[in-house]
């Protein structure tokens, strides 16, 4: 009996470092993929252009570093829904384009405000440049609204939003579609937009028809801005 007792006791001490080595290996794994997220990018080979998407929550950001590490252009958080502005768009802005980067401009789009309103958002808040990039995130859904609307009157009110903002621009909204929104409004299908689609690592294909630009990482961090930039 005691060399039965013996015999457990040794097992209970194997599996302890059995169960040991593998929380190590499992800390290190995580440590290697949480490193790997924040630092990946697409081959360049296949992806020769690439750039960021900034903000005022990204911090304070070197745009010479930036672009002397590879970035070819910047889409810039300019305004989102009604009354809403980026506190950081003028600097980034203008600190972009004296770089030297192509620079774009974003507005996050509220299916619950009126779309004229929202475009006024964005022109008074975005000045009128030959070079400028506009872009429209669409991700809120209408859903949450206070007033119920329909699937109908967000699609006209989004093209409405549009006229408004490329009248403004000169030249067409690239459409940054989240999977979410797709799938509840299938708008890749209804506008004649190009696309700007969301997921991480993995080539996207939800939109059902290609794509113009992609957000292949949006933990990628670098030293260059204190939050961190996400392309």
């Amino acid at each position: 009996m005691a060399r039965k007792g013996k015999a457990a006791s040794g097992g209970g001490r194997m599996m302890w470092r059995v169960l040991g080595a593998a929380l190590l290996l499992a800390i290190v794994a995580g440590a290697w993929g949480w490193w790997h997220l924040r630092h990946w990018t697409p081959e360049r080979a296949i992806y020769p252009l690439q750039g960021v998407e900034i903000g005022a929550v990204d911090g304070d950001v070197s745009w010479p570093a930036l672009k002397a590490i590879g970035a070819d252009f910047a889409y810039i958080d300019a305004s989102a829904s009604a009354f809403a502005r980026d506190p950081g768009f003028v600097r980034n802005f203008e600190a972009a384009k004296a770089a030297g980067m192509q620079v774009g401009a974003l507005h996050r789009y509220d299916p619950c405000q009126p779309a004229g309103t929202q475009a006024a958002n964005f022109v008074t808040t975005v000045p009128r440049d030959a070079r400028l990039l506009p872009a429209v995130e669409l991700d809120m859904l209408a859903d949450a609204c206070p007033v119920k609307v329909s699937e109908a009157r967000v699609e006209s009110e989004l093209m409405t939003f549009l006229n408004q903002v490329e009248t403004h621009t000169g030249k067409p909204v690239i459409l940054k579609v989240t999977p979410a929104f797709q799938s509840r409004y299938s708008i890749a299908h209804k506008l004649d937009r190009n696309l700007w689609l969301v997921q991480d690592r993995l080539e996207p294909g939800y939109a059902g028809r290609p794509w113009t630009m992609w957000t292949a990482n949006h933990a990628l961090a670098n030293e260059v801005a204190q939050g961190g930039c996400a392309g």
